[in-house]
């Protein structure tokens, strides 16, 4: 199948899911994981319709942001870019040129990186939407993983609240891999109960309307637990390429 089919699938599917839990497809971003693949792949999806698109490593998405900055949608009353969101984990000594560069940095996991991006957002070009961040929850307490433990990330939200240059938009989980998606389902329940416990405590509802959560394999599940964005990068691309023997 091509880009083009796999994305029309992928859409299908996220409307059938919002449809189950009397949701809009509507309210529902589709980011197209296109790490590790190459710059063409990117605009073939582009001209399916797809405008979100994530990376796990800054340079990487860097030199992808170049590659595709001739890409523009003006088939509407203004023209459109591709919004870049970073889903990886973020090095403080990167947040710089990640905040300058990106729409959406997803996993903030701590008070030094915050604060890091909100001053490198200062160097945004003017013309551009303020960065928006999500703080990565860490619900699973997994060595291997990133992410704030729950009491961490109530002290980063509220201290995302009071920033100057980026506005704080949700949550993000990358809960225990399962192959079978009903394993990982509670785990959007908990971060959705998360999000609505500190809505309840009074931060603004705005600040957190996003939830990412759910990848190829268990998408529709996270929609049906309440995901505003998903990540899916295998099910639009396919198989991520092996890298040559000898490379990580």
């Amino acid at each position: 199948m091509t880009i083009a089919e796999n994305l029309d699938e992928v859409r299908g599917r996220i409307a059938a899911a919002a449809r189950r839990a009397g949701r809009s497809a509507a309210e529902i971003t589709l980011v197209a994981v296109s790490k590790t693949f190459p710059a063409d792949r990117i605009r073939e999806a582009w001209a399916a319709g797809q405008r979100d698109f994530g990376e796990n490593k800054v340079q990487e998405g860097l030199q992808k942001i170049a590659d595709t900055a001739d890409m523009v949608d003006t088939s509407g009353s203004a023209p459109r870019v591709p919004r870049w969101h970073l889903i990886g984990h973020l090095q403080s000594n990167k947040a710089r040129k990640a905040g300058a560069a990106f729409s959406v940095i997803q996993s903030v996991d701590s008070l030094d990186l915050l604060q890091r991006l909100d001053g490198a957002a200062t160097d945004r070009p003017a013309d551009n939407p303020p960065l928006e961040v999500l703080v990565q929850v860490d619900l699973a307490s997994e060595a291997t993983k990133f992410g704030a433990e729950p009491s961490e990330a109530t002290r980063i939200v509220r201290a995302a609240l009071e920033v100057r240059s980026l506005t704080l938009a949700g949550l993000m989980l990358m809960p225990p891999w399962n192959e079978d998606q009903e394993k990982t389902r509670p785990w959007f329940a908990r971060i959705r109960k998360f999000r609505d416990r500190l809505i309840d405590e009074g931060v603004p509802a705005a600040s957190l309307r996003h939830l990412s959560m759910g990848m190829s394999h268990d998408y529709e599940a996270a929609i049906e637990e309440g995901a505003t964005i998903v990540r899916v990068g295998t099910a639009i691309f396919g198989r991520r390429p092996v890298p040559p023997r000898g490379e990580p």
